[in-house]
């Protein structure tokens, strides 16, 4: 066993300093305390280095301790830049052409989950950094333009820019060793003046702790060599030393908002956040506390880097134990040994997870390891310090003026309950540094490879009293927690207990119970709220899937009326055979879950009926003649109106399916008897949904939204190239809609969809986010699931054509690996040698510094399978890990 797996198993305070600083807090609605909720413009990027944060920090390749009191990140300035770079940039949503758009080049290559080792590089110019000419650009296109990047300025020609890896090794929990190497990638000698930054998170100037902390600068003992340290005193965390080699300086100021710059008032000190910026950039000395002390420090570093060199920088970040002194010898004598040491640990962690591969010499092999390490990486790197009272926010500060009266009706004022100040999983650090909780569903399956228990707290945490609706909603994301996104916790806590059970040899029941009663409680409010006369048949709303239809889901529909959702009841009829699964595991060695799970099959059952359309008076949500599941528009007065969008929308009954294994039904009399009841009462379900009585491979029985006849005609349709297929996967719109917009007439007003594989053409929604026609990961992986869940019961004697019109027939498994493979080759070099996810751009495509640089984005275009939206959201992407470990293993 790995020394890593090991950490793992012992517990112990390993996680307790991370990569849980933001790479952007401004923007944030925690830090909106305006009236009508612009959080881009109350707290815009120019504020961000003068103004201070109330809720959490951010910084460049920075980490904290897990509740954020202490932190460390980069300052960098390479002397022709207007400001100090200390947070990476980007346009706000309203800036970009597409919505909010980081505009820097940043790659999180390494980390173990105890962040045990962690490398990150960022990409830093030489050359000014364009901040104005990125938003003027941008400002001048359209939603029909692509967007402007920072490569397109040319401030990376002739490759003149600093790679800047930051390297972080604990040699104990709170014992952090920090490696910055700075390579000059260019031709000629270029200067970069590095300022590895300590500060402490403000929680002493809103009224709610008095207590300040304090850093100040240490005298080290001759035996030190040539070092300096800054000496942190908090009243919670204790005491630590940042001790760095060859600084030229040590600068101090407080973490306090410059009133004057900002409003014109006067400071409440006189050394303020920005002090860095000023005299760094502006050469203001008087900036700087007169004292050497303060909230916030940096060692400060100006280095001539020749062209094609390296230059290194040491630090150790360590706790001082109470009473003691600085260490009496060199800080930094055992740094290389560690370094080397972790990282070599971190080899053998993934060496272990990936044993699989074999000693392949196969480079294709090798290239699927380094993507797989890289998305797990980048996933561990998102986990983030997540503070947010909202009873506190919503009531403002004793220490500061009272929020306006408009706040107490405006965002999330109903989730006064919420309260969470936690390390959690974030879809991303810079475009989504906030709370997403189905997002974070699919995180969980990823993190279960590496780190189980993780990813088993953050489904506990879901309906903790501290963060779940007192009604039983899970709150949806941060923007808006009333909204509604798809159920599939239990689904992802059912996944993370099996991968979970798989590494680590032993079935993790309470944990699986725990999340089990919670999702009850989810289930109720879902019947209670979204199934709006009692015919289950569900509204559910927004859904996640943004713009897929005519119409903004979440508001009132301009025709009036309501739409009853197809993929609001297939997320349902999923919801319930999950929750039957589990209930069945549990009954295993609890009989009174034998009951639960009968009831939550004989749910399921009623509403694949009412889906179906044979229940009451509920109409079919089924189109025969275009194979397809469709949305139904309900206007006032009764009329039902089909909108036939030929969307993911109508495939997602296809992951609504469960084999139970003969075993179970064995040690389980009782749900199998009241079955065979129902079935025999009730054969016009038995014969809809589910193959009870006709025993599949291994005498197991099914149970599926859709089968034989309705699943073939959906399989059709997805594995059509000239409709769903693409090379990479299975796109959110049909390609039919490329020719043959969708348009919906009512009472004199259209509405239209069409095929947009790219970025979206349309604001609803917000803008950088597109669900009409590009490939997106979540729901690919939820279908190549359900395949192989109906080749579990149907075996390799049914076979369907793959592609559609092909004349090749493939078995359902076979189907399935053939879109992981698509899906897993967005990232893989081809080939001709490119990515791509990578796009068009050659310097990404041919670049040794660059092509192997990946950056797992939000969704990839339906046709050149090119990375878009937010770039970094390994959140969801990451899954490529699980279908690399899935593929990997089932070939071996």
């Amino acid at each position: 066993m790995s020394r890593e797996r090991q950490r793992l198993r012992a517990g112990g305070d390993w996680r307790k300093w991370g990569p849980y600083l933001a790479e952007r807090a401004w923007g944030t609605v925690r830090e909106d305390y305006s009236a009508d909720g612009r959080a881009w413009s109350y707290f815009p990027h120019d504020h961000a280095r003068s103004r201070t944060y109330r809720w959490s920090e951010d910084g460049l390749a920075g980490i904290s301790d897990e509740q954020q009191r202490l932190c460390f990140a980069l300052a960098l300035w390479n002397g022709r830049d207007s400001i100090l770079k200390e947070r990476l940039f980007g346009l706000a949503g309203p800036e970009g052409n597409h919505g909010e758009d980081v505009k820097e080049y940043y790659f999180y290559l390494d980390s173990t989950p105890t962040h045990s080792w962690m490398r990150m590089l960022y990409k830093y110019p030489h050359a000014a950094f364009p901040y104005q000419r990125l938003v003027e650009e941008a400002a001048r296109r359209g939603r029909h333009d692509p967007e402007f990047e920072l490569v397109d300025t040319g401030v990376f020609d002739e490759n003149r820019y600093f790679d800047v890896v930051v390297d972080y090794a604990k040699a104990a929990p709170d014992d952090i060793l920090i490696r910055i190497q700075v390579v000059n990638r260019g031709p000629e000698p270029a200067t970069l003046h590095c300022l590895p930054t300590l500060w402490f998170r403000n929680t002493w100037r809103w009224g709610r702790d008095a207590r300040l902390p304090v850093l100040v600068e240490s005298e080290l003992p001759p035996a030190a060599g040539a070092r300096h340290a800054i000496h942190a005193r908090h009243a919670i965390l204790g005491e630590y030393m940042l001790y760095g080699e060859g600084a030229d300086e040590v600068l101090f100021t407080s973490n306090e908002s410059n009133a004057a710059r900002l409003w014109g008032t006067a400071p409440a000190t006189p050394a303020v956040k920005d002090a860095f910026h000023d005299y760094i950039v502006h050469g203001q000395r008087a900036a700087l506390t007169a004292d050497r002390a303060g909230t916030k420090a940096a060692l400060s570093y100006v280095r001539l880097v020749p062209g094609g060199e390296t230059v290194t920088i040491r630090l150790r970040l360590a706790a001082l134990p109470a009473g003691a002194t600085p260490l009496p010898r060199d800080p930094l004598a055992d740094f290389d040994a560690v370094m080397a040491q972790r990282q070599q640990e971190a080899d053998e962690f993934y060496a272990e997870l990936q044993a699989w591969a074999g000693p392949s010499p196969d480079p294709a092999v090798a290239d699927r390891l380094a993507i797989q390490r890289q998305a797990l990486g980048s996933l561990l790197w998102s986990k983030q310090f997540f503070h947010y009272d909202l009873k506190h926010w919503l009531d403002g500060d004793p220490g500061q003026p009272p929020p306006p009266a408009a706040r107490r009706q405006g965002r999330n004022h109903e989730w006064i309950h919420l309260n969470l100040g936690d390390v959690i999983s974030m879809p991303d650090t810079w475009e989504y540094p906030w709370f997403a909780a189905w997002d974070l569903a699919f995180h969980c399956v990823a993190l279960a490879l590496v780190d189980a228990e993780f990813a088993k707290a953050q489904l506990v945490l879901m309906g903790t009293a501290r963060c779940a609706h007192p009604n039983g909603q899970v709150p949806a994301y941060e923007w808006n927690f009333g909204d509604v996104n798809p159920p599939v916790l239990a689904w992802a806590a059912w996944r993370v207990y099996q991968i979970d059970r798989e590494m680590n040899g032993r079935p993790d029941r309470a944990f699986l119970e725990r999340v089990f009663h919670k999702q009850l409680l989810y289930f109720t409010w879902w019947v209670n709220r979204k199934d709006a006369e009692g015919r289950n048949i569900f509204e559910g709303g927004f859904l996640g899937l943004d713009n897929i239809e005519v119409f903004d889901r979440s508001a009132p529909l301009p025709t009036g009326g309501y739409i009853e959702q197809s993929d609001g009841t297939s997320w349902m009829s999923a919801f319930c055979l999950n929750m039957m699964t589990i209930a069945l595991e549990l009954a295993i060695q609890d009989p009174v879950y034998e009951d639960i799970a009968i009831k939550f099959f004989e749910h399921f059952l009623y509403i694949a009926a009412a889906m179906a359309g044979v229940e009451g008076d509920a109409v079919s949500l089924w189109d025969e003649s275009d194979g397809l599941f469709y949305d139904v528009l309900r206007l006032p007065g009764g009329a039902r109106v089909p909108l036939r969008v030929q969307s993911m929308v109508g495939l997602l009954p296809l992951f609504a399916v469960e084999t139970i294994e003969p075993d179970v039904l064995t040690g389980l009399p009782d749900f199998e008897q009241r079955m065979g009841w129902f079935f025999t009462h009730r054969p016009d379900l038995a014969g809809l949904v589910s193959r009870w009585h006709v025993p599949g491979a291994g005498d197991r029985r099914m149970v599926a939204l859709v089968r034989g006849h309705r699943m073939k005609q959906l399989l059709k349709r997805a594995l059509d190239p000239a409709a769903f297929l693409s090379d990479y996967g299975l796109r959110s719109l049909s390609k039919y809609h490329r020719e043959h917009p969708y348009v919906l007439r009512v009472h004199g007003e259209e509405f239209a969809v069409g095929y947009e594989p790219g970025e979206s053409q349309t604001r609803l929604f917000g803008g950088n986010s597109n669900w009409r026609g590009p490939v997106w990961f979540p729901l690919n992986y939820l279908i190549v699931e359900g395949l192989r869940k109906f080749h579990h019961y149907y075996g390799d004697e049914f076979k369907v054509e793959c592609p559609t019109g092909s004349g090749q027939y493939r078995t359902l498994a076979e189907i399935a690996l053939d879109i992981s493979c698509r899906l897993i080759a967005l990232f893989a070099r081809g080939a001709d040698g490119r990515r791509p996810a990578l796009g068009a751009t050659e310097l990404f495509q041919r670049d040794p510094e660059w092509r192997d640089r990946l950056r797992f984005h939000e969704f990839f275009h339906g046709d050149t399978g090119a990375g878009l939206g937010a770039s970094q959201q390994t959140g969801w992407t990451a899954l490529v890990a699980v279908l690399i470990q899935e593929h990997g293993r089932s070939a071996r």
